[in-house]
């Protein structure tokens, strides 16, 4: 099946937690000013907030809002530096697995709710040797989260950024979980400096299921983070980008993410109109 055969009206949308939204209805006023109507929705407010959050099922519906997928954070991330989140990030740290687990659990009967199909996460980082035993560690703790998601149905999509491309697929390949798939974000790989974001699209290929729509600078001082800029402004190749994704890539949802800055609507109409002009 041909990329070409699903508009892209069909596959764009808006990650909620770029808009800052305090509430469902708030959410569903700064869609409309984004001039989209489809969205990623962060899961752990509706989880946190059932008060503020429980009725955005109904007021999406009643707005012609469409939910494409769902997102799930972990305890206690600290995104400050590359180190602090090396530390903190994902379902590393042992302090935090229990709790963790508990809220993944909760996440997926909530998307199983809604029914999504797909939910995205950060992992955390890997360590690099193989024998180390954290890295056991994590390939059994991926495998009983992505089991958690498979009794609902829904697929699991790691987010890329924190390994270079060759070492996820060598990840997943190791994994062989039918349940994981990837949330392939090419400003990450820019972030983390962790390569090429086009080359990584062939590696990845295979296992991508969403892809991110954000834009990124990479650091001139290894070992600290990249700078997010609005898309368009960044190091992304965005029509090599999407020249390769309509030949590796089938009929998954590009999802607009804006995480810094003060004119989130404006840069996410910014990222539309450039999406618009290139993916052709």
């Amino acid at each position: 099946m041909s990329a070409k055969k699903y508009s892209l009206a069909e596959r764009l949308a808006v990650c909620s937690w770029s808009l800052q939204p305090a509430n469902p209805q708030d959410l569903i006023n700064k869609l409309g000013a984004t001039g989209i109507r489809r969205v990623q929705l962060a899961l752990d407010p509706l989880r946190e907030s059932p008060k503020i959050w429980g009725e955005t099922e109904n007021l999406f519906r009643a707005n012609g809002i469409t939910i494409v997928s769902g997102m799930v954070g972990s305890v206690g991330e600290d995104y400050s530096t590359l180190e602090s989140i090396r530390l903190t990030g994902g379902i590393a740290p042992d302090a935090m697995w229990e709790q963790n687990l508990k809220n993944l659990r909760a996440g997926a009967a909530l998307a199983k709710k809604m029914g999504l199909k797909l939910v995205t996460f950060h992992a955390g980082f890997l360590p690099p040797d193989e024998s180390a035993p954290t890295f056991i560690k994590m390939l059994q703790r991926l495998d009983e989260v992505a089991d958690i998601f498979m009794v609902q149905n829904i697929l699991l999509g790691l987010e890329t950024g924190q390994e270079t491309a060759p070492a996820l697929a060598d990840l997943l390949h190791k994994l062989n979980h039918p349940n994981i798939g990837v949330n392939f974000d090419p400003a990450n790989m820019i972030l983390y400096d962790k390569g090429d974001p086009v080359k990584a699209l062939h590696v990845l290929a295979p296992w991508i299921r969403q892809v991110h729509i954000k834009d990124a600078r990479r650091t001139k001082v290894p070992g600290t983070w990249g700078e997010e800029v609005p898309v368009g402004k960044g190091e992304v190749d965005w029509r090599a980008f999407f020249s390769t994704f309509k030949h590796v890539i089938f009929n998954v949802n590009l999802a607009i993410e804006r995480e810094y800055g003060h004119q989130r609507i404006a840069d996410i109409r910014t990222a539309r109109e450039l999406v618009e002009k290139t993916f052709i």
